[in-house]
């Protein structure tokens, strides 16, 4: 009896043993796409709700800053970017004076226009003698 209890022991530890060491042949997880910023419609960037997104010409590409502070961000608020952002390639994150963040295209951050009313409107482009455009992909 004590035979084949140790046999019936030994089997189930052979058994417990192989199955633990097999392989997974299961597919990895998808990877998650992160989605872009923005998206373009009609020729023009547009942020999530559709709204036109602009440049200013005073900001310097590739500084990382933007020079659109104060009563300028409360006209031409900024393409917010969470505080933990990465860069997403032509996309990256720009600290802004007040520690905030916002997204920058090729460099060059982003803002909409608070008197464009409804998505499609680009009454901001050629602003402040030309210096704020439509901001194209």
């Amino acid at each position: 009896m004590t035979k084949t209890l140790l046999s019936v022991l030994l089997a189930s530890s052979i058994l417990v043993a192989c199955s633990s060491t097999s392989t997974n042949n299961a597919p990895p997880p998808p990877q998650t796409q992160v989605p872009s910023p923005a998206t373009v419609l009609n020729g023009v960037l547009v942020s999530p709700n559709q709204m036109t997104l602009y440049v200013f010409d005073k900001d310097v590409v590739g500084s990382g800053k933007s020079v659109c502070n104060g009563p300028c961000a409360t006209n031409w608020p900024p393409l917010a970017a969470p505080s933990g952002a990465k860069p997403i390639a032509d996309w990256s994150p720009v600290t802004r004076d007040d520690g905030s963040k916002q997204w920058a295209y090729k460099g060059r951050p982003l803002y909409t226009w608070a008197k464009d009313s409804k998505p499609g409107d680009t009454t901001g482009d050629g602003m402040a003698s030309n210096a704020w455009h439509t901001a194209k992909p």
